[in-house]
């Protein structure tokens, strides 16, 4: 079975780079508020990389994945100045909502857990 080291060490140094563009050298007003670069997957060819983008603010997804998707070629080339690879990988953003989805799960069983302990006094 091949070893996939060499792609996750990748993904890893394209996940510093892209959060370190977008953080600083992105100047469009909405890419804001709070939101996390949780996850990059280079393909094992380095043709093509999946981000996934946590945005907090409900209200602000859908304009930041707009800017994150037109900034998509200035930051390929800002990422190919800051990572040597031999082919600089196409950026494909994905809005993630694991976090949102694992807040409101925590919610639930707050709520279930205040409802047992109130039938039991």
């Amino acid at each position: 079975m091949p070893s996939f080291d060499r792609i996750d060490r990748i993904s890893q140094e394209v996940h510093k780079a892209i959060d370190a563009i977008i953080r600083d050298e992105v100047n469009d007003p909405r890419v804001g508020g709070t939101w996390s670069i949780v996850r990059c997957e280079v393909t094992r060819d380095l043709r093509y990389c999946k981000v996934r983008v946590s945005i907090l603010e409900q209200e602000k997804r859908k304009d930041m994945m707009k800017a994150l998707q037109k900034a998509s070629g200035f930051i390929r080339r800002e990422l190919g100045r800051r990572v040597d690879l031999r082919y600089v990988p196409e950026i494909i953003f994905e809005l993630d909502t694991n976090i949102e989805y694992a807040a409101h799960i925590n919610q639930l069983l707050k709520e279930t857990n205040s409802h047992v302990e109130a039938s039991d006094d």
